[in-house]
């Protein structure tokens, strides 16, 4: 019988020690064109404020799709935003291998690839993390970004005044206004649903590193002009290219994607203030999806 895995059986093998270089090893392999994958397709659910996507992925990591839905109205009523499913196939011969849960996947990768792009573009002495939003994917970077960079301070901003405070308190951060917040900040992490941009350029110092990681879609940005007048790395051109509000309304230039970083095929000069956009890619799901089924089984 086809396994069907569900969080918690995901949460009980899923480590973000193993996930971090898997995620560098996807994003190589991504970048270097050993893996088939469209641009997410997304549809609009017009009538409840939603959308729903379908991710599927075909290479050298593994065989699979993500559908997920979004539903960022769902936080008013105490819902999660986000659900997902990763269907998992063989390979070798097509035959599928499990159904599991894609919600802590989702999570936790993205956290995952910002530690990433953290670890290669920001400063090595790196010690103020800031933090703008107090979601899911805000606990997950905390978790993330300590594994490679080792921080003194943490702060904290939410639009949601309440939520933030109670986020702070639990990963030992203190909560303030925004500009306060990324104000000589090393590292800064935006996680919001801000379709205005919640991040000036004129606060970040020089050689400060932003991991831009909200989906405001197309039409809606985390960072205004200045934040993206600095060097900008992305998981894929690609996708920005149709889903980034971000790098759309603001016409940047791309640098380099995150695989190629990873690689030293592109480098980033010392110094350089930079920004990482990520909009997440059906590569990195089905990578981690691989890691849990691997680790359901036993396999190293």
């Amino acid at each position: 019988m086809l396994p069907i895995l569900d969080e918690e059986q995901v949460r009980a093998v899923l480590r973000m020690e193993d996930l971090i270089p898997a995620m560098e090893t996807a994003l190589v392999e991504f970048s270097a064109g050993r893996v088939a994958q469209p641009v997410r397709q997304m549809l609009s659910v017009a009538p409840h404020g939603g959308f729903f996507g379908a991710m599927p992925a075909a290479g050298s990591v593994g065989l699979g799709a993500k559908l997920v839905s979004f539903y960022p109205g769902n936080a008013a009523h105490g819902l999660a935003t986000h659900a997902a499913i990763i269907l998992l196939f063989r390979p070798e011969t097509g035959e599928p291998l499990a159904i599991m849960d894609g919600r802590l996947i989702t999570e936790m990768r993205t956290a995952a690839v910002s530690a990433v792009a953290t670890k290669l573009m920001a400063s090595e002495d790196a010690r103020v993390l800031a933090i703008l939003g107090s979601g899911v994917q805000a606990r997950s970077h905390v978790e993330a970004l300590r594994l490679v960079r080792d921080f003194a301070e943490i702060r904290v901003w939410s639009r949601t005044a309440e939520h933030g405070a109670r986020f702070a308190a639990e990963v030992g951060a203190a909560f303030m206004a925004p500009e306060q917040a990324v104000r000589d900040a090393d590292v800064i992490v935006t996680a919001t649903a801000a379709g205005e941009p919640v991040l000036k350029g004129s606060w970040l110092k020089p050689g400060a590193h932003v991991n831009a990681v909200g989906w405001p879609g197309p039409q809606g940005r985390e960072l205004d002009e200045e934040a993206m007048r600095s060097l900008l790395v992305v998981d894929s051109r690609e996708a920005v290219l149709k889903e980034s509000g971000d790098v759309l309304l603001s016409g940047a230039e791309i640098y380099a994607e995150l695989g190629e970083v990873v690689t030293g095929a592109k480098r980033i000069p010392p110094g350089t203030t930079t920004v990482f956009k990520s909009v997440g890619i059906a590569v990195e799901d089905v990578a981690a999806a691989n890691l849990v089924y691997r680790r359901i089984l036993g396999e190293p």
